[in-house]
């Protein structure tokens, strides 16, 4: 009962005229983000960032509009799969497989259609979990000490990344250099000066926002201008898109099992969606595959995955809210903004700023709402928004990058911090090296710091401590499997 009423006073939150217009704008832009080849969701979101700044928007409603870009990205990132066999992101390279051949048979509306179907059942199951299952972790996590934190972030930089598949030796270097950028700034303890090389602007070490904008966007701008990557002129035609009851007669149940299998891979620190969809896919194939049909053009192909995805989407707000640990990239970037915002995330935040919480859970039922009502009569245009040229769009994502940055501070240096990390995310991306366990040190490097000193002081330096809790042991042996795991992808990549 109790969270019926806390989602009813949520709604009340996302349902003013205000909050309302900026789910539907973070809707809109969201898809026509997610539908550009090579942006995604994490660019998306990071791009967006300095815009909520610029609004001065009170931290309800900038959430609300970064979390219904997310969604829109997320839904949006079929539409390049389906008819350029360009993923508009990582976790939509799945719904390629059967989506592709679809639209090359004539099928692109009934691909499309199928796909915004199922895409809001696993956004809306998603939801529905994470109204359900937040307040209870929430409650759980009261109980954590150092101990168990200082674990938890552990499993949280060992497994974020790797688990989809990126070389895990690459992803560890990309944590320890996040972690090492944590460190400048003055020591929590003892206030002596670390890494500032003499600037009065780094004693409070670097700002999580601008560290973001410049490794995202500005990087993002750089691959572009070397590139000069042009979406592809020709694609194919696209008709009256509305599902048929039969098609969704036919993968209803492909929707209900991804959507489940995404949640669950979206609830793990560090497996996101791309697990998601990847497991969804798979599952569906072993479960539906009678005739070999799937890979040629099955609609169950597109239904799986993309449910599967957006699910996972859903799930990651999970660990964010309720334990300060993103289940993703794109929420390690929300993450920035909260604390940037002087909120903390953690079980805490159900008590003390509720209407952020439940706001922001009421938007997302908001949103899919409007997702699918957006993504089925507009989506014709959203396939033309796939011509739009480069040279229209970078500048746009420069000058928002810009005003924004500079509108949180008024500092020309944080303008010169943005580009130094921006020219850093471009080296590392050359290098095929992750940027979000980075992310993951600059927000989480100094908590981990302080918890593992906490522990060390109840302890009078006994590093034994640190596995004596039942839930940290928990914590570090589900590390571990995942890393294996981790390991065993790469090691079956390599070999295939």
């Amino acid at each position: 009962m109790d969270i019926m009423t806390s989602l009813l006073d949520g709604f009340a939150v996302a349902l003013t005229p205000g909050n309302l217009g900026l789910a539907i704008f973070g809707c809109f832009i969201g898809t026509i983000i997610g539908a550009l080849p090579g942006i995604g969701p994490v660019n998306g979101v990071a791009i967006l960032i300095p815009l909520a700044f610029s609004l001065q928007l009170d931290p309800a409603s900038s959430m609300i509009l970064l979390s219904c870009v997310y969604y829109g990205c997320m839904y949006g990132g079929r539409i390049s799969s389906i008819m350029l066999n360009i993923p508009g992101d990582e976790p939509a390279i799945m719904t390629t497989l059967d989506g592709y051949p679809m639209a090359k048979s004539g099928r692109a509306s009934e691909a499309l259609a199928i796909s915004a179907v199922a895409s809001f059942v696993g956004a809306t199951l998603a939801t529905i979990g994470l109204t359900l299952f937040s307040p209870l972790l929430a409650g759980a996590a009261i109980h954590f000490g150092p101990t168990e934190y200082f674990a938890l972030y552990v499993m949280a930089f060992a497994t974020i990344g790797g688990i989809t598949g990126a070389n895990p030796a690459k992803t560890l270097i990309a944590a320890f250099l996040g972690l090492l950028l944590a460190t400048v700034g003055l020591d929590p303890a003892s206030g002596v000066q670390r890494f500032t090389l003499g600037q009065f602007e780094l004693y409070d070490g670097f700002d999580p926002i601008v560290a973001i904008v410049g490794l995202f966007a500005i990087s993002e701008v750089l691959i572009f201008l070397e590139t000069s990557h042009e979406p592809n002129a020709e694609m194919p035609r696209v008709g009256r898109v509305l599902p048929r009851l039969n098609d969704i007669r036919i993968s209803l149940g492909s929707m209900t099992r991804g959507s489940l299998i995404g949640f669950v891979a979206g609830v793990l620190p560090g497996a996101g969606a791309s697990l998601g969809a990847f497991l969804s896919y798979i599952a569906e194939k072993r479960v539906s595959d009678k005739d070999g049909t799937f890979g040629k053009g099955d609609p169950r192909g597109v239904a799986a995955p993309e449910a599967g995805n957006n699910a996972a989407a859903g799930g990651a707000l999970i660990p964010m809210l309720t334990l300060g640990v993103p289940g993703s990239g794109t929420t390690a970037v929300m993450l920035a903004l909260l604390i940037s915002l002087n909120i903390t995330p953690g079980p805490l935040l159900f008590e003390r700023q509720p209407d952020i919480v439940w706001g922001l859970i009421a938007a997302l039922y908001v949103a899919n709402v409007v997702l699918l009502a957006l993504n089925l009569p507009l989506v014709g245009m959203f396939t033309r928004m796939l011509l739009l040229p480069t040279w229209v769009l970078m500048p746009l994502v420069v000058m928002v990058s810009f005003v924004g940055v500079y509108s949180i501070s008024h500092s020309s240096f944080d303008l010169m911090v943005m580009i130094g990390f921006g020219l850093l995310g471009f080296a590392l991306r050359k290098l095929d090296i992750s940027l979000v366990p980075i992310v993951l040190g600059l927000l989480l490097g100094a908590d981990m710091e302080n918890s593992f000193r906490r522990a060390l002081s109840i302890s009078d330096g006994d590093v034994g401590i640190l596995f004596q809790s039942p839930i940290s042991l928990a914590l570090y042996g589900v590390t571990a499997v995942m890393l294996a795991i981790a390991v065993g992808f790469a090691v079956r990549k390599r070999l295939s």
